[in-house]
């Protein structure tokens, strides 16, 4: 009987957690956050990384067709929190009693993920400012390598100078690649300086100047 009542006792606070909590995806994020610390090999900063996904019938939009627009932006956390992991970003902004967020973000849908398929999302530092850290990050098809969607993110570091975050980071070296990292590609020689500026960053970044101009005189 005792185990009825625990079975019971069980079964009610995983209902309530799920009715409180989004289970589901802080599950997922700490499946994202273990691959990557235990089963990847450690990325250098400037290095692309790569996560695999499915749509599932949960990530669909009324349609029944493809994945919603919101979606996109939550499998960009499970993204992030991979390259963070693996190339010790987060690991040394705390370390640094820094912390990091994400400012903005715009993206470019160019054709949809249609359900049940495969997709791979592909992270990289494109650029970095005395306050932020800007990525690119790219929904492929791994069947024809068609990009369907790209990102912009801005990812915002508080109470400590990006250059030397970036600085340390730099000098770091990468480990042995596991089989996980066939997954990977686009990686390069790391050009251990910083990169120009990109033009879609530029003018990106003017319009979020634009923009915070015009809400400051709003009030």
């Amino acid at each position: 009987m005792i185990w009825c009542y625990l079975l019971g006792a069980a079964l009610a606070g995983f209902i309530l957690a799920h009715g409180i909590l989004e289970l589901h995806y802080f599950l997922r994020m700490c499946l994202a956050v273990g691959i990557a610390k235990f089963f990847k090999s450690r990325s250098h900063i400037l290095d692309m990384t790569s996560v695999t996904g499915l749509c599932l019938t949960t990530d669909i939009d009324t349609l029944l067709f493809h994945m919603n627009n919101a979606r996109y932006f939550r499998e960009l956390d499970f993204a992030k929190a991979d390259f963070y992991e693996r190339t010790g970003l987060y690991r040394t902004i705390v370390k640094k009693g820094g912390s990091i967020f994400q400012g903005a973000a715009t993206i470019r849908y160019r054709r949809f993920i249609k359900t049940f398929t495969r997709f791979k999302i592909t992270t990289k530092i494109i650029y970095w400012d005395e306050k932020s850290i800007f990525m690119e990050h790219k929904f492929i098809s791994p069947s024809d390598g068609f990009v369907r969607c790209v990102v912009l993110s801005r990812q915002r570091v508080v109470n400590l100078p990006v250059d030397d975050l970036m600085n340390e980071l730099l000098g770091k070296t990468t480990k042995k690649q596991t089989p996980f990292d066939r997954l990977e590609n686009g990686n390069a020689e790391h050009a251990k300086i910083k990169p120009s500026i990109p033009l879609e960053v530029a003018k990106w970044m003017e319009w979020n100047d634009i923009s915070s101009a015009n809400l400051r005189t709003d009030t």
